[in-house]
């Protein structure tokens, strides 16, 4: 027999680690956090997505065509099912609905960032600087090959000799750790499954901290940073969707995490999140074999039903 509360675990589990994830990105330091929201979304989305099609294709596999195809008796995996046909056609729905929102977000955040290549490829550019004669002041990193970072003349007279190098360092860590990267899985994951949401939010701020941070270490003064982004929010528009930027996030918390002692990692709130890592997988992995048993359990039963036939 098998039993429904383990094949609904690993929802509950991922559930579990979406929530649990914000409130441990914000207990660790940048780096660290801004790896962990991305692993977290990751698991957490690819378990709740790859459980709900599990959970469908028990009913999938009753169709008589689909079962046919798949050698297994229909009459002993509709028995042996504990999946009903309501949630598992929820399912199947929520699945496709995945599926479509997932390719529209992909495509939509694809084609931003090739525009904003394509438009930073065409700025005169020293190495991988590109400064725009614009009074408004303006600063951002946009992902190519090479990436740029692109300055305003409105930017650069704003802020001090130090100040232009800590903004400078903030967009280039942003380059060197592939950020743009971070930020497109955080927002896909947070497509397919809402709840990551705030696992988006937590990352984005993270991947700013992360930056920040970088620069305090290339000035040798976090507090040049702070002032610096400070300033340049003040005065800085509206930035594409695709670009990070040093003014991105809740300036007034990053401001403050820089004028604070940099933050430890706390070793109790990092090994409670590799455990609820861990059984986010171990209850998809086991969730997959209860199923595998269940439809072998239907083709060894639609066997010795054809060797009996033919006797």
């Amino acid at each position: 027999m098998f039993w429904p509360v383990p094949m609904y675990l690993p929802l509950l589990v991922s559930t579990a680690l979406a929530l649990v994830a914000p409130w441990v990105g914000r207990r660790v330091p940048p780096r660290l956090g801004a790896w962990a929201m991305v692993c977290a979304a990751f698991v957490a989305a690819g378990t709740w997505v790859t459980e709900l099609a599990i959970l469908a294709f028990t009913a999938v596999g009753q169709v008589p065509l689909v079962a046919a195809q798949g050698a297994w008796s229909v009459r002993v995996l509709a028995a042996e099912d504990p999946v009903s046909r309501k949630v598992a056609a929820v399912c199947a729905a929520v699945v496709l609905l995945v599926v479509v929102s997932l390719t529209v977000a992909s495509w939509r955040r694809g084609r931003a960032l090739v525009d904003a290549w394509r438009e930073c490829r065409h700025i005169a550019a020293g190495g991988d600087l590109a400064v725009v004669d614009d009074p408004t002041p303006a600063a951002y990193a946009v992902l190519g090959m090479p990436g740029r970072v692109v300055v305003s003349s409105g930017m650069l007279k704003l802020l001090d000799g130090p100040e232009r190098r800590a903004l400078l360092a903030h967009e280039r860590a942003h380059l060197r750790h592939r950020h743009h990267l971070f930020s497109l899985v955080l927002h896909l994951t947070a497509v397919v499954n809402p709840l990551l949401r705030p696992v988006e939010q937590i990352g984005a701020y993270a991947v700013e901290r992360w930056a920040d941070e970088e620069a305090g270490a290339v000035v040798g003064d976090r507090r040049v940073v702070a002032k610096a982004i400070a300033r340049a929010a003040l005065a800085s528009s509206r930035i594409r969707e695709t670009a990070l930027a040093a003014t991105g996030g809740p300036v007034p918390q990053r401001v403050k995490a820089l004028l604070a002692p940099p933050m430890r990692s706390p070793h109790g709130v990092i090994a409670v999140f590799a455990v609820l890592m861990a059984a986010c997988c171990a209850s998809l992995a086991v969730t997959a074999h209860d199923t595998e048993r269940l439809f072998e359990a239907a083709m060894h039963a639609r066997t010795a039903a054809s060797q009996l036939s033919t006797r």
